[in-house]
């Protein structure tokens, strides 16, 4: 690691290579499915999310893919215009909405979901099993560390 004199060297910047290597990996998949399904990359996501945990409001849906709320909203516009979410106004507090996969949502998802697999498995070929185990945890590490920094610890 430089110290402070040496001055930033951005290709060694541990947040600019995760970053970068996040861009890649996302657009990489996107080019998979996004002709063929017309999604965008946050409607793919918002799709996982609510295929992996639904009911969920939006705000726990922009929670869970770490996205903003005005991304999270247009891309579950986008989605219900399609007819691939539903929403459902909460009876108890009428503020409040869950989503969830319509029908046809639900099949969409099914068919991205052996795509982005498959996928993740071919990018995983360049490890080896050990190495897969402990890129696993020191990306959970490195996660908490930065919501703890988030967090102001």
């Amino acid at each position: 690691m430089p110290n402070a004199s040496q001055g930033l060297e951005l290709e060694n910047f541990l947040p600019y290579r995760l970053s970068v290597l996040a861009q890649m990996v996302s657009k990489s998949l996107h080019d998979l499915y996004a002709g063929p399904f017309r999604l965008t990359v946050t409607q793919w996501r918002v799709l996982a999310a609510l295929g992996r945990f639904a009911p969920l409001t939006a705000s726990d849906v922009g929670q869970r893919i770490v996205m903003d709320k005005v991304a999270v909203s247009r891309a579950v516009a986008g989605l219900m215009k399609r007819g691939l979410v539903e929403r459902a106004t909460d009876l108890n507090d009428r503020r409040r909405a869950s989503l969830r996969l319509s029908a046809r949502g639900r099949v969409m998802h099914a068919r991205i979901v052996p795509i982005a697999l498959a996928y993740e498995k071919r990018l995983c070929e360049a490890l080896t099993d050990e190495q897969r185990r402990q890129f696993d945890s020191l990306a959970e590490r490195l996660s908490a560390r930065a919501k703890a920094l988030c967090a102001g610890a």
